[in-house]
């Protein structure tokens, strides 16, 4: 073997054998920052916080000690077994069992840091913020424009109007279902087209938060779809709380998964398919598996 040869393999085995070199070392240094920089943009801030929440309807306790954070732009779903207290802390939320006169809620729970339970906030303005969409679609006795207008008409809201009516639907995928029929009534669409006009409602004054109770346990399974997928575009835009029952829509449609279970409890608090997955609690997986429920 030529002295040549013997010089390349030397410093072959040497490349191959040594230390790490600083070139090694600043590739680790980078990948270790790039973690940390992409960790910190996933990262989301709260906008719904609650803080030991218990709700009474006269002496009946409907939620218990309810704490969690809810982050923004993302789909919380809530899920459990009928009168478990999830439709309770959603009208929580929105300060909608103020309207109930037996309810009485103690607690704290916070909008961007403003505890919506103090005595300088406006029920009425807080509904601004964070809208609603029901079970049960209830589009008004109006027109489709001025079913989505009203709420821009109530709250005095500055600005054109037919440009909002026609984003707001586009928002809620129904503007090319009825930009020819704006005139006509709401209560003529389909059952799966009049929730979207309750969404395109909800939004149209523009809210930080959407609240949705069940918002397609009444449709059909192609209208459930249109929703389910509207919800996700959504979150692009606007923190969105969804009650369900449908457990499958919670694991395909949200981020986060709060499980309630009997007694107003919430057993567990997590990312969606953690929940699903590898729950922490044996009863919330005994609920996800159909042991009971």
């Amino acid at each position: 073997m030529s002295d040549e040869n013997r010089r390349t393999m030397a410093e072959s085995t040497h490349r191959e054998t040594a230390d790490p070199s600083d070139d090694d070392m600043l590739v680790q240094t980078d990948v270790s920052e790039s973690v940390t920089e992409s960790t910190h943009r996933v990262s989301t801030p709260t906008v719904i916080r609650a803080e030991h929440i218990d709700v009474y309807y006269n002496d009946v306790q409907a939620l218990d000690d309810i704490s969690l954070e809810i982050p923004e732009n993302r789909v919380t779903a809530m899920i459990g077994p009928s009168g478990c207290g999830k439709s309770t802390f959603l009208r929580c939320i929105n300060r909608m069992n103020d309207l109930v006169d037996a309810a009485r809620v103690e607690g704290n729970l916070y909008l961007r840091g403003k505890n919506v339970y103090d005595a300088d906030v406006d029920p009425v303005a807080l509904r601004r913020r964070v809208g609603m969409v029901f079970q049960k679609p209830n589009p008004f006795p109006k027109s489709i424009y001025d079913n989505v207008a009203y709420g821009l008409e109530i709250q005095n809201k500055e600005g054109d109007y037919d440009a909002i009516v026609e984003e707001s639907l586009k928002r809620a995928a129904l503007w090319d279902e009825v930009k020819d029929k704006l005139d006509e009534s709401g209560l003529d669409l389909s059952g799966g087209q009049q929730q979207r006009l309750c969404i395109a409602r909800a939004i149209a004054p523009d809210p930080e938060v959407i609240l949705m109770d069940e918002p397609a346990s009444a449709l059909d399974p192609i209208a459930t779809s249109k929703i389910e997928d509207l919800i996700e575009d959504l979150a692009e835009e606007y923190t969105v709380v969804i009650v369900t029952h449908n457990m499958q829509q919670a694991a395909r449609i949200s981020d986060k998964t709060a499980v309630f279970l009997t007694g107003g409890e919430l057993v567990e608090f997590d990312d969606t398919q953690k929940i699903f997955e590898n729950p922490a609690s044996q009863r919330v997986e005994d609920y996800i598996t159909g042991k009971f429920g």
